[in-house]
């Protein structure tokens, strides 16, 4: 609590108190660090290097952030309230069964918290910058395998758990969801502005690995059962709009054609926020329904001590890639401390 007081509260010697109608204004992209800036984005920058408390009032404010920051805060909480409503409609309770839809739901909070913390911060300093989007890595490596706990255990078919796939399904996931983080901090540390292509490359190709891999057992199931389940109509709902997300995260659309028209609203990586916020709120929903029809099946078909194995890799997943990201940030620091003066 003192911690947050002194980042919330005035200090006596701090000078001026901030207030939403003091706010200094954003900038254009010549004004800042080339670190902090965006392809054809030219305005809507904040300054960098005010206090803690700028950054988190600048939540009310507008900025080339704005719509990343309040998308992803606003589903963060849509789920968290959804999962309220869910929980006291089935009277749901920590039990074996549900201990996989209970990770995913930290896990779907996580990358959420953590990408509204990133995009809202990041302009505090360049290590600041590092850093909050190496913690974003994170929650997407921690999102990535809360997906696969939860589509292996509620969405699969019997079919598909035996096949070669099925078998290394939940240890090739945390592999591919600890390289996601690794490689996506990697790109961050080592790549300068104007990023190649590898750069790119870099971040999707474990991502997309990973994607390809957690969807199969829905994929075996689109193409072997009766699409009059409803939990499947809306998992192709969510693979379209991931898909969605997927172009517009990895071609900077439609800001290329209109440079300087989309700085605050309508840039590329804000309508992937959106497009990754509706995908994540249908498969929520498609989860709860493949939830409800397989709870009472559940232990018959899996078994306690797989299940108890499943989930006993989450805080080792999560462990492997917060290292990954303090050795990400460690470097970050002696790589600007090392930078000519």
């Amino acid at each position: 609590m003192a911690c947050l007081s002194a980042l919330l509260l005035p200090s006596k010697r701090a000078g001026p108190v901030l207030s939403l109608s003091s706010l200094p204004g954003t900038v254009q992209d010549c004004d800042v660090p080339i670190l902090f800036r965006e392809p054809y984005i030219r305005s809507g920058y904040r300054q960098v290097g005010h206090g803690w408390r700028f950054y988190l009032l600048s939540l009310f404010q507008w900025h080339n952030e704005s719509l990343n920051v309040w998308s992803h805060m606003l589903a963060g909480l849509a789920v968290a309230l959804r999962f309220w409503v869910f929980s006291w409609e089935v009277s749901l309770c920590v039990c074996l069964p549900s201990l996989p839809l209970f990770l995913y739901i930290l896990s779907t909070l996580t990358y959420l918290a953590c990408s509204t913390t990133a995009h809202l911060l990041q302009s505090h300093s360049e290590l600041a910058h590092y850093s909050l989007f190496f913690l974003d890595y994170v929650g997407v490596s921690v999102y990535q395998y809360g997906c696969a706990i939860a589509l292996y255990f509620y969405s699969s078919e019997l079919e598909w758990r035996e096949s070669k796939v099925g078998k290394v399904f939940l240890p090739c996931a945390a592999l591919l969801a600890w390289l996601t983080c690794t490689c996506c901090c990697f790109a961050k540390l080592h790549y300068r502005r104007p990023y190649p292509l590898r750069r790119k490359m870099c971040q999707l190709m474990p991502t997309s690995l990973a994607y390809l891999l957690v969807i199969s057992p829905v994929a075996h199931r689109l193409a072997t059962s009766s699409w009059s389940d409803p939990a499947l109509s809306l998992h192709v709902l969510q693979v379209f709009f991931f898909l969605l997300a997927a172009i517009f995260f990895s071609c900077p659309v439609p800001e290329c054609f209109f440079p300087g028209s989309c700085d605050i609203v309508g840039h590329g990586h804000q309508v992937f926020h959106v497009f990754i916020a509706l995908c994540t709120l249908v498969q929520l929903e498609a989860l709860f329904k493949d939830y409800l029809a397989r709870r009472q099946t559940l232990l018959q078909e899996h078994g306690e001590i797989q299940l108890l194995l499943a989930c006993a890799s989450f805080p080792t997943l999560v462990l492997c890639s917060m290292l990954t990201a303090a050795t990400m940030r460690r470097q970050a620091q002696v790589k600007l401390e090392a930078r000519p003066r």
